[in-house]
Parts: C-alpha cells; sequence; structure tokens
C-alpha cells in the first residue's frame, strides 16, 4: 500500500499557517483468470503470474481517501525490456487485459490527483510505480494415437489434446475415417470426441485426426495422425462397439 500527502501553505494577513489535507491512498490489485481442464481459476489481490495463454487479467487502481480530488488512473503493459513501445496505455480506474502471446510482461500504474491547483502523484517522485509481473509459457500441444470410447472406467474415453497442452490460443481438430469422410471436429483446446457418431459408438480401428492450431509464441500446428478406437479395452463388458463408419 503506497500513502502519500500534500501540505498546503495558506496566508493569513501576515501569518503563514499549514494546514494538513486529507491523505490520499492507491492500493493497486489485480485478478488473474485463467483456465485449466476446462474450469475457471480466479486468484484475488496477486503481484505477479506465472501461466499460460490465453490469460485475462482485471487490474484495479483501489483509489481511497480520495475527497474532492479528481483523480486520473494510467497503466501501462510492455514486454519486459521493451518500455518504450507498450503493448497498451490507457487512461482508467480499471484496466482488462488478455494476454495471448508467451513471454515476460510488465504491467506498471501511476496516478495523479488534482484539485484546484494542488496536484499530487503516486507514486511520489523519486519512487517506482506500482509493477504487477507476467509470465507467459510457451506452447505445448500433442495429441494421443488411441482411446477406449464407451468406456466409463478409463480416463481415456474421449479423445483430446494431451493434458500437458499449454498456450494454445487457436485450435481446430477434425477426425476422418478411412475413406476420408468427415466424422466429427471442435474448436476447443478443452474439447473433444466421444467416439460416437449419429449417438452410435463407431467401429474398433483405425481413424485420422487433422489438427490446426497456433501458440501464444506464435508457433503453427499441423498435426495429421493415426487414432486408433479401442473399444475392446472395456474390461467390465468385454466388448467392442457398433456402427458402421
Amino acid at each position: 500500500m503506497k500513502r502519500f500527502e500534500l501540505f498546503l501553505l495558506t496566508l493569513f494577513i501576515g501569518t503563514c499557517m499549514i494546514e494538513r489535507l486529507s491523505a490520499q491512498t492507491c492500493s493497486p490489485t489485480a485478478v488473474f483468470t485463467y483456465t485449466k481442464d476446462g474450469e475457471t481459476i480466479v486468484e484475488e489481490d496477486a503481484e505477479s503470474y506465472s501461466g499460460t495463454a490465453p490469460m485475462t487479467a482485471v487490474f484495479t487502481a483501489n483509489p481511497s481517501d480520495v475527497d474532492d480530488y479528481d483523480a486520473r488512473y494510467e497503466w501501462i503493459i510492455y514486454e519486459q525490456g521493451k518500455k518504450d513501445a507498450p503493448l497498451i496505455h490507457r487512461f482508467d480506474e480499471r484496466l482488462e487485459y488478455t494476454f495471448n502471446n508467451s513471454g515476460a510482461f510488465v504491467v506498471e500504474l501511476t496516478a495523479t490527483f488534482v484539485l484546484g491547483t494542488d496536484t499530487i502523484t503516486y507514486p511520489d517522485e523519486g519512487e517506482e510505480p506500482t509493477r504487477f509481473s507476467i509470465s507467459i509459457a510457451e506452447s505445448i500441444l500433442e495429441m494421443p494415437n488411441a482411446f477406449s470410447p464407451g468406456n466409463d472406467e478409463s480416463p481415456n474415453n474421449i479423445y483430446k489434446a494431451k493434458d500437458s497442452h499449454q498456450s494454445i490460443v487457436e485450435f481446430k481438430a477434425t477426425i476422418f475415417n478411412r475413406w476420408g469422410k468427415k466424422l466429427y471436429s471442435w474448436n476447443d483446446i478443452n474439447g473433444g470426441w466421444d467416439g460416437r457418431v449419429n449417438g452410435r459408438i463407431v467401429k474398433d480401428g483405425v481413424y485420422f485426426v487433422n489438427v490446426v492450431a497456433k501458440g501464444a509464441d506464435g508457433r503453427v500446428y499441423h498435426i495429421r495422425k493415426d487414432v486408433n478406437v479401442l473399444t475392446h479395452y472395456n474390461e467390465s463388458s468385454g466388448t467392442g462397439g457398433g456402427g458402421d463408419n
């Protein structure tokens, strides 16, 4: 918490009197929201964040004891070492920004409080502004070779990207059968295929997945590989799936 004060000098018929004004306070905080395994996680009042993209951050100045002062809040976000080329420069009490690129970033807040000719700045002259450090990891994307649709006891009953994926900002996957017929597609990195077509689980065999994706680090993924459907791994029934696809 930063606290700064202004002392106003007032003249009274040849006599000087110092009148203390109310202290102005800024207590900046940030709330980082990101997804993990398809679930939303919120971290409040953080001074730093390290994780994967996409990640949305909400920064607030949280002013108090402002009284009748007009306040102006200035936010900048820049890649570490590139302050002269900010990604965003905005004047507002609240700033929301989504980080879609990997790397190390800095968020800075400065503020000015004005009442008539009296001005208070935050931080004080010679002090450093409030900074939040953001680190976004490089991208990772892998797709499995097989899964067991219809097997509720198997952790692999949905065909989807491996849980190790991170910082994927664009994604599309499409499933084809061996004759090149499109069976299913999805755009959510946390989504997947349950092995069904028209409500029925496809037969055991080899299918194909085609993935086009982009990472926060700019890496472009083109993945085409076999997908083995292995419903006969359902030990509880000892049977495979049906369907003519």
